[in-house]
């Protein structure tokens, strides 16, 4: 009943999510307004200008290779806590390849650029690399850097990953999500729908900017950006902070309903579904840690009385022995007084007999 009790908190907590504009593209009904430019972000490029589309950005061509291509947003994230959703196809012949990265970073479009994990410098903050590293058909991996690593004359980049995991990307025919999580316990990576790594051990700070680079060997893969989206998570650092100080009941916002007729066309309609059903399932997401967080405090209190069960028992046994102890003792009270006697005898024989042994 307690749980259920604090199931329309949870939901109208995740409600007060929302995504970020200026961190995000490819959401709305167009990628661009005037098809010259991604309102919020900045486009880049080295032998190669990324082409914007209605629907994407390619950030390098099919052909030729040896391009490399980058989109930055142009504000920082100035949230702790948030939820990044990427969608991209990577398309090309059989032995193309190529690498895609996502970045978190600091001064990042000033910093990294076009760069790749291998030819970036001392960056400050995180970048997750989709290639073909391992010959496995495709890899994902994580690293994070505080801006003293150099990375480009380091002698071994890839042992500095923290989180790997297989992924074939290429060639799908469909565009592929990666999905990158923080929030107060835990960062992870998501692709289409399957956990690829988590830890507890990596806290981004607030203030970086986002940005997506691509680069090309001879024989190029093409990388296509269909949308980039940040979401906020409904905790912040001043709820935080009113939360250790002190356990007090919050006035969550609640979710406005809207009627039907205030929707003018397909695109607003879909949004919309499509922003109560991410509601709905960051609120089971919440439920489910939820029930997991209340499993394990029941569990911790069921081995908390089993010890003291135990030790209960085993004061109950001591206590029967010393008992029994007692009882020989009060119905055999004559022979103890004998077993005394022989032993005090013994003891005199031993203290007069001995001296006169050992001086013999």
């Amino acid at each position: 009943m307690r749980l259920l009790y604090r199931l329309p908190l949870v939901i109208t907590a995740v409600a007060a999510q929302y995504i970020v504009d200026g961190s995000s593209f490819g959401h709305g009904a167009s990628l661009s307004p005037n098809k010259l430019s991604v309102p919020g972000w900045q486009l880049i490029g080295e032998g190669y200008m990324p082409q914007l589309l209605s629907d994407r950005v390619i950030l390098t061509p099919p052909y030729p290779g040896n391009r490399r291509g980058a989109i930055w947003a142009e504000s920082r994230v100035s949230q702790s806590e948030w939820i990044a959703e990427f969608d991209f196809r990577a398309t090309g012949p059989e032995r193309g390849s190529g690498n895609l990265q996502i970045w978190y970073a600091k001064e990042g479009q000033a910093h990294v650029g076009t760069s790749s994990i291998y030819t970036v410098g001392k960056f400050d903050g995180f970048v997750l690399v989709v290639d073909m590293y391992g010959g496995r058909g495709g890899s994902v991996r994580g690293f994070v850097n505080d801006g003293s690593v150099d990375y480009k004359t380091h002698p071994a980049v890839d042992s500095l990953a923290f989180g790997h995991c297989d992924f074939s990307y290429r060639n799908l025919g469909r565009p592929s999500k990666i999905q990158i999580r923080q929030d107060t316990h835990y960062f992870e990576v998501v692709i289409d729908h399957m956990q690829c790594f988590f830890t507890d051990k990596v806290r981004l700070p607030p203030d970086y900017s986002f940005g997506i680079s691509a680069a090309t060997p001879e024989t190029p893969d093409s990388f296509e950006a269909f949308k980039f989206t940040l979401t906020t998570l409904p905790s912040t650092p001043q709820q935080d902070n009113q939360a250790q100080k002190a356990p007090t009941e919050t006035t969550l916002p609640t979710l406005a309903d809207t009627l039907a007729s205030s929707f003018k066309s397909q695109d607003s309609q879909f949004e919309d579904v499509h922003n109560r059903l991410q509601v709905l399932a960051h609120a089971m997401d919440a439920l489910y840690r939820e029930i997991t967080k209340l499993a394990k405090e029941s569990e911790g209190r069921h081995q908390q009385l089993l010890q003291n069960s135990l030790v209960t028992e085993k004061l109950n046994t001591m206590d029967q022995k010393i008992q029994t102890i007692e009882s020989i003792v009060r119905e055999h009270p004559g022979q103890f007084a004998n077993l005394q006697s022989i032993l005090r005898d013994s003891h005199s024989k031993l203290t007069v007999g001995l001296p006169e042994h050992m001086t013999e």
